[in-house]
């Protein structure tokens, strides 16, 4: 199977940067399968996990937090605000902010921010979902 060049980048770092055959990714439209020689593209991401199958049944996950995808000949670029793999992800915090989050957004009171209790809690199940 052909293979294509995928960089997963922060402000901070490089994330991730390699060969894959395929990236799947959670745009604001729904889920996106890229694969090699894909249309030229580019779309805002949603907050939600990232997978790059990168050979075989080898899959590598990560938490991404926004950002955009630009697809390009047999490039892949992930632009992200924030981007974990599992072993920097702290389980027990994110379980944390997953219930903070929750409980912010259960509370009726008007001076709660809802988009952001509801951006934390989205990274939060991100972050945990990768870390399964």
């Amino acid at each position: 199977m052909s293979k294509m060049t995928v960089e997963v980048v922060t402000p901070e770092r490089v994330v991730y940067s390699g060969q894959a055959q395929m990236v799947i990714a959670r745009g604001v439209q729904g889920d996106l399968g890229i694969l090699p020689n894909h249309m030229p593209m580019v779309t805002p991401l949603k907050t939600a996990p990232v997978q790059i199958k990168v050979e075989g049944d080898q899959t590598l996950r990560m938490a991404v937090s926004g950002g955009f995808m630009e697809v390009r000949g047999d490039k892949v670029t992930i632009l992200a605000e924030t981007a974990e793999l599992p072993g920097d992800i702290d389980v027990e915090r994110a379980k944390a902010a997953k219930e903070r989050a929750e409980k912010r957004l259960a509370e009726k009171y008007p001076e709660i921010d809802f988009e952001r209790a509801e951006r934390a809690l989205q990274r939060a199940l991100a972050r945990l979902d990768v870390t399964k």
